[in-house]
C-alpha cells in the first residue's frame, strides 16, 4: 500500500492517507490512456459540419434544354454538381464522431493516469473540502494554504456542492466528482486536490 502526506484544509498536516496498489500503484499502460484520450476528444466534437447537394440547393426542376439537337452536353439540372450554384458531391454531413471503448480499457486508463499522478508526486490528499456557503476567496485560500499554483483538478466526493461551486470560477481550476472522473481531465491537469472521502469512492469503484 502506498502512502501519501494526508492534509487539512488550513494545510496543516494530518497523517498519511493509504492508497490501494490496485488502482494508485499500477504499472501505467501508456498505449491504453492514449487509446482512451482519443476517443474523449473525439466525443467533444459537435460534428455540425454540413453541406447542401443537389437535393437541397434551390432551383433546378426544369431541364434546361432537350435532350438531343442542340449540339450541347445532356443536362438535367442546372443545380447538378459541374453547373455554378449546384450541389456539392460527398460533402461532410451531421455526424456523431463518439465511439466507446470497453469498459475494461477505460478502467485501465483511468489507474494508469492516478498510479503516473502519484509516482510523480502531483496527488495532493485532503482530509475534507468543508464549506458553509459558496465562496471563491476562501477555496483561494485553500490552494494557498497547499502551496498549489499550478493548474489543478479538484476531485470532491459526490455530496460536496459548496466546493464545487466555491472552486468553478478560478482560471487555473477544474473540478470533478469521483464518479465522473475522466482520463482526459486528469492529464491535463499538472497538480490532482483529492478529498479522503473521494480516495474511497475511487477505490471502491476500480479496486
Amino acid at each position: 500500500m502506498a502512502n501519501v502526506a494526508l492534509f487539512k484544509q488550513d494545510g496543516t498536516d494530518a497523517g498519511e492517507l493509504s492508497l490501494n496498489d490496485a488502482v494508485f500503484g499500477i504499472e501505467p499502460n501508456d498505449a491504453v490512456v492514449f487509446d482512451v484520450i482519443l476517443s474523449q476528444r473525439a466525443s467533444k466534437r459537435q460534428g455540425t459540419h454540413a453541406v447542401k447537394n443537389r437535393s437541397a440547393v434551390s432551383g433546378g426542376g426544369r431541364k434546361p434544354w432537350r435532350q438531343k439537337g442542340t449540339g450541347r452536353a445532356r443536362q438535367g439540372s442546372i443545380r447538378s454538381p459541374q453547373w455554378r450554384g449546384g450541389g456539392v458531391v460527398f460533402g461532410p454531413t451531421p455526424r456523431s464522431y463518439a465511439y466507446k471503448l470497453p469498459k475494461k480499457v477505460r478502467r485501465l486508463a483511468l489507474k494508469s493516469v492516478l498510479s503516473s499522478k502519484v509516482a510523480e508526486n502531483a496527488l495532493v490528499a485532503v482530509e475534507a473540502l468543508a464549506f458553509d456557503a459558496p465562496k471563491t476567496k476562501e477555496f483561494k485560500n485553500v490552494l494557498d494554504n497547499l502551496k498549489i499554483s499550478e493548474k489543478t483538478l479538484v476531485i470532491l466526493d459526490k455530496d460536496n456542492e459548496f466546493a464545487a461551486r466555491s472552486a468553478r470560477n478560478l482560471s487555473n481550476v477544474s473540478v470533478a466528482f469521483a464518479n465522473e472522473i475522466s482520463v482526459l481531465e486528469i492529464v491535463n491537469a499538472a497538480k490532482l486536490v483529492v478529498t479522503k472521502d473521494a480516495v474511497a469512492q475511487i477505490e471502491e469503484v476500480l479496486a
